[in-house]
């Protein structure tokens, strides 16, 4: 493990770690998008059914159970205790345009066809699209609060030093996986316009905010 990993797993926890306080400190799920954090939900949910099967370390079960909880107390707290706060009109992003076409080409495209590995590959190829109900839903709304951008500046940059730590595997252990590397690359891109609002705007103090959609 290389600190690339280190550092893009903590980004990860901080991202969501920001995004559960505000929920609790504000006692309102106004501005996040529950149809992302389902998603999101979904994505560990089957990436990390190896828990059942594989130890790897301690430090890697420890983390998976972490986001595990993490993401199903999040959909909890939107659609459950602050549920009344939750902008069910504006999260309107249609998600079978990206359960279909992702669950499709997981049977298509994976390292081989097993269940177990069939469900990574979907979580692999979910998670790279996973935030575009959160995006959609800022571009509907025209603004995002500060802590919804810090949460998400996060996220990007765990994505981020996930393309380093490839590179790095590639370059030490001749390592490379052509469907993690790729959905991260696509997961990535799906955050630069973003990034540069964040640099721009959010770090100068001012909140950000988009052109209203016509």
């Amino acid at each position: 493990m290389n600190v690339f990993r280190i550092l893009g797993d903590v980004s990860h926890l901080l991202a969501i770690i920001i995004l559960l306080l505000q929920i609790l400190k504000s006692k309102s799920c106004a501005g996040i998008s529950g149809k992302s954090q389902i998603l999101f939900a979904l994505v560990f949910t089957t990436r990390y059914l190896d828990l059942f099967t594989t130890f790897i370390s301690v430090y890697n079960t420890v983390m998976k159970v972490i986001f595990l909880i993490c993401a199903y107390i999040t959909v909890y707290m939107i659609y459950v205790k602050f549920r009344k706060t939750f902008d069910s009109e504006n999260d309107s992003f249609r998600l079978e345009f990206l359960l279909v076409p992702v669950t499709g080409l997981s049977f298509l495209e994976n390292h081989s066809f097993t269940p177990l590995e069939i469900l990574w590959t979907f979580s692999i190829y979910l998670e790279s699209v996973a935030i575009l109900p959160q995006l959609f839903m800022i571009s509907k709304t025209g603004e995002a609060e500060t802590i919804t951008t810090h949460y998400l500046f996060f996220l990007g940059l765990y994505r981020a030093l996930y393309i380093a730590n490839w590179v790095w595997r590639y370059y030490t252990e001749n390592f490379y996986d052509q469907i993690a590397v790729v959905s991260g690359v696509v997961q990535t891109i799906f955050y630069c316009d973003f990034f540069y609002l964040y640099v721009t705007k959010v770090l100068k103090g001012k909140k950000l905010s988009l052109p209203m959609p016509v």
